[in-house]
């Protein structure tokens, strides 16, 4: 149009008005400035600076997120982040210290708020326990001395693990002198914690003869296994449902309601006779297969061990494929409550998700009654209008984090395989750094609408001065030369200026813009051309009236 206006005024004047004839040099010359001024007007006019303004944005807010413990492996999550509207957060290790530590237990039909001493409970319960948790447990996991005196004794391995093997150490025990009797090799079969079942068995050989499994999960899950449990006295009695129930109601609930993790540890003893002893061979011969059998009864009923009312006896080694047979009828040896401590920086956190209009959930496999006194509140979340953000450390979690808009894995706590389908690793385990991954998403945003926003004021203003210099003095005001290197300087330094400004606390103190909001909002527009029309006043202004 700039192009168009400026021929037709220039042939008006020059052929119409002044009579001139077509002098190829000098007219030409006209004609091709023209055509050069309308090419930058269209040069300018595209704001070709939002993709470098974008990825400095990205670039530089990537590289100051790992101050902030966010390592960001895609850079679209960066900004992705700072529209979320729900965060659905994993528990352990991220809401929580992961410093495990057991400080109640219920051993004996007793309820214990602080640890009890060995002394004071039943010798058999105590030598299952001390043999149960250091069998069942990682062999990786151990509890070392603290570093300098007076200090916290060093966890390494599985925190749960660490907190039992701590109940060990303060019962007396010694996990490692077990251990050494019962090396991991050594271990008949080991059923590994899963998600549906929520616990964990270890199956060894008796030397009394048979089997003796150890089982530990979340008490409101291996409490339904047990058939028995263990008395004051150290003797299995019957446990049944309204049993477990009232131990439901009266202890787990209440530990729950304490803060604590509640873990139950079992056992299970089988007795086989699969293969007793020889009979006795030279001299003697046996002809008859009556007398033979009578003799091979007596020889098991003499090798076999002591029956207790809660072992399981059978004349051949058990199917240990069958795992729901297998881990079942347990005996209840008793409850240890765990205390993991909320970080103190967490609730403060949560506060100012709140106030950002971010959701925060709290997705965790413990019991309820602990979920609520963490305090969190669990709740469902529309996918289709929500940008939701997920943590996870497991192999489990990995198809949740590539589902979710922004997945977070732990960068201590978490697998490989997490960490692979993440979006952003958090290197210190901690919420607080997903709510500073939110704080620079917003500034991201704001950043690019800031950009978008001074080089839409900027190219508005050139074309118009443009178009009204060609239509009124029929010549740019703004040559070729000077439109290209304001948009020259525009695109380089107002981007490294806006794209390189740091996050504010303010920016959580409104709402996120949610996924369908358009980037040109209607206060950008509004600010677009209040500007442009004063840049117009006065441009037009020195213009017209500048002498």
């Amino acid at each position: 149009m700039t192009v168009f206006i400026l021929v037709l005024k220039f042939s008006i004047l020059t052929f119409g008005v002044e009579k001139q004839p077509w002098n190829t040099s000098k007219h030409l010359k006209r004609l091709v400035g023209f055509i050069i001024t309308g090419v930058t007007v269209l040069v300018v006019a595209v704001p070709e600076g939002l993709p470098l303004a974008v990825t400095l944005a990205l670039a530089y807010s990537v590289r100051k997120m790992m101050d902030d413990n966010n390592l960001v492996r895609h850079l679209d999550a960066c900004e992705t982040m700072g529209n979320a509207t729900a965060i659905c957060s994993d528990k352990t290790g991220t809401l929580t210290t992961n410093r495990m530590t057991a400080v109640q237990c219920y051993i004996g039909e007793q309820h214990y708020r602080t640890l009890p001493r060995a002394e004071d409970l039943p010798k058999t319960t105590v030598e299952l326990l001390l043999q149960g948790i250091s069998i069942n447990s990682g062999y990786t996991s151990k509890v070392l001395p603290p570093p300098q005196p007076g200090g916290l004794v060093v966890q390494v391995g599985n925190k749960t693990d660490c907190a039992l093997l701590g109940f060990v150490n303060s019962l007396g025990g010694n996990y490692e002198t077990i251990r050494q009797e019962w090396p991991e090799e050594q271990l008949y079969k080991v059923y590994t914690f899963n998600s549906v079942r929520k616990s964990m068995s270890t199956v060894i050989r008796d030397p009394k003869g048979g089997f003796l499994m150890f089982t530990k999960g979340a008490s409101e899950m291996v409490v339904k296994r047990c058939k028995w449990i263990l008395d004051a006295e150290g003797k299995p009695k019957p446990f049944s449902e309204a049993d477990q129930e009232v131990l439901t109601q009266s202890l787990i609930e209440v530990m729950a309601g304490d803060g604590l993790r509640t873990i139950c540890i079992a056992y299970k003893r089988f007795n086989t006779c699969e293969s007793p002893p020889p009979p006795p061979t030279g001299r003697f011969k046996f002809h008859s297969p009556t007398l033979l059998h009578i003799i091979k009864v007596l020889t098991v009923a003499l090798y076999a061990p002591s029956n207790m009312p809660n072992d399981v006896t059978s004349p051949q080694e058990p199917n240990w494929d069958d795992e729901d047979t297998i881990i079942n009828d347990l005996t209840c040896l008793g409850i240890v409550g765990i205390e993991d401590p909320v970080r103190p920086e967490v609730p403060p956190a949560i506060r100012q998700c709140q106030e950002a209009g971010i959701t925060v959930r709290m997705v965790t496999g413990d019991n309820d009654k602990y979920v609520l006194v963490s305090g969190i509140i669990k709740s469902r979340a529309g996918p289709t209008r929500q940008v939701v953000a997920v943590t996870g450390d497991g192999t489990n979690d990995a198809p949740a984090l590539k589902r979710a808009d922004v997945g977070f894995a732990m960068g201590i706590a978490g697998t490989d395989v997490a960490k692979e389908a993440s979006d952003i690793i958090l290197t210190d385990d901690n919420f607080t750094s997903i709510v500073k991954a939110v704080m620079w998403g917003r500034n991201v945003y704001d950043s690019i609408a800031k950009f978008l926003q001074f080089q839409l004021t900027v190219n508005v203003v050139a074309i118009l001065v443009a178009f009204i210099g060609a239509a009124v003095v029929s010549d740019s005001p703004l040559k070729a030369v000077q439109m290209l290197w304001v948009n020259l300087i525009m695109d380089t330094l107002a981007s490294l200026a806006l794209a390189t400004e740091l996050p504010t606390p303010e920016l959580l103190q409104r709402q996120p813009y949610g996924r369908t909001t358009p980037l040109v909002s209607r206060m950008m527009v509004k600010n677009i051309l209040f500007h442009s029309l004063y840049q117009l006043a006065v441009i037009l202004s020195l213009l017209f009236a500048g002498g």
